[in-house]
């Protein structure tokens, strides 16, 4: 087996464990199938550089989110009569999938050159667990910091409702509802009053744009329309600031402005593991100076969804706090927030 369909087998494993059957199936069916004559843009890719995989240039996940903007378009009435809600075998949907890669050559080739872009809605349930966290602690209002906030969705998360074991928080008539399997301590009963928020990505989408839109919603999986829903509510709020930049040169940046009367919350979901050791360096530092600097008057809390490559299920939760330099172990949750395990205690 080659390196990129051993790539695309790796991939269906993790869509099979993140709840997307109609992906595994794909994955799988590209993984035994797809080859270097399939079309000319196939033939590219077997040449890509680099690891093709998950954790580097993803390149399952750039034609898989082709493949569904294709559909999103209307452009490949061949694969939408194969796509979910529809049940086919896998020949039909391998015969419809190597007709759009010959079909749409040109055009997935260009989609190709971009990494996948996703802003997962269901990861601001942690974000709000946190900010109601900071809330009781400190009794300020927040200032957000996001780093890899992509589009901006989740640092909206104060406006989004959350149930947890039957207990809701948020505003009510939130535009997205998030309802994931909770186990563990609840949260604390505070709600949030978010000052102001900012954010940085190498390449955020602009919510204005309709291809950067499309960009967005074809990373979601064909078979979880209510991701869809769901991020397109999202969408339809005030975008959020979100600057184009390197995450060290922005936190540096952000963190030598004069502390606000708040609680600055700095944040990041499955965003860290993307950025290059020496920038990770340089963020760590800048956050660790401006927490030593921290006051009573304006602290600081750095919290993290991130991927520790542990073999325990999903991504590592981590709370640190200024004055003081505390540090927390806040659980796990799903990479796509369909379960949290909350560990973090009760601030006193």
């Amino acid at each position: 087996m080659t390196p990129l369909n051993a790539a695309f087998a790796a991939q269906a494993a993790h869509c099979s464990a993140l709840g997307s059957p109609f992906m595994a199936r794909l994955m799988t069916i590209l993984s035994e199938r797809l080859a270097p004559e399939t079309s000319p843009m196939t033939a590219r890719l077997y040449a890509w550089p680099g690891d093709v995989g998950p954790a580097g240039a993803s390149i399952p996940l750039r034609l898989a989110g082709g493949l569904h903007a294709l559909v999103l378009r209307g452009v490949a009435p061949e694969l939408e009569a194969v796509y979910p809600p529809h049940e086919v075998a896998d020949s039909t949907l391998w015969a419809a999938v190597f007709a759009a890669l010959q079909g749409h050559d040109t055009w997935l080739t260009d989609w190709m050159k971009s990494a996948p872009q996703t802003n997962e809605i269901r990861r601001a349930a942690v974000v709000r667990a946190a900010g109601q966290w900071a809330a009781a602690r400190f009794g300020l209002p927040l200032h957000l910091l996001e780093l890899g906030a992509s589009a901006g969705l989740n640092l909206h998360w104060d406006a989004y409702g959350l149930e947890a074991q039957n207990v809701r928080f948020g505003p009510l008539g939130a535009p997205v509802e998030l309802a994931p399997d909770w186990r563990g301590a609840l949260p604390p009963n505070a709600e949030p009053i978010v000052m102001a928020r900012r954010g940085v990505d190498l390449a955020p989408p602009n919510l204005h744009e309709a291809d950067d839109r499309l960009r967005l919603l074809a990373y979601l999986w064909p078979d979880q329309p209510e991701r869809l829903t769901r991020t397109r509510a999202a969408m339809a709020l005030p975008p959020a600031r979100v600057d184009a930049g390197d995450a060290a040169d922005w936190i540096e940046a952000q963190l030598d402005l004069p502390a606000p009367a708040a609680t600055r919350l700095i944040f990041h979901t499955i965003a860290w593991q993307y950025f290059p050791a020496p920038v990770q360096h340089r963020a760590r530092i800048a956050i660790e100076a401006a927490g030593e600097k921290a006051t009573a008057a304006d602290p600081l809390i750095w919290f993290a969804m991130e991927a520790d490559g542990s073999e325990a299920p999903g991504a590592c939760l981590t709370l640190r706090c200024w004055p003081g330099n505390e540090t927390y172990a806040a659980g796990r949750a799903c990479f796509h927030g369909r379960w949290v395990d909350w560990a973090l205690p009760s601030p006193t």
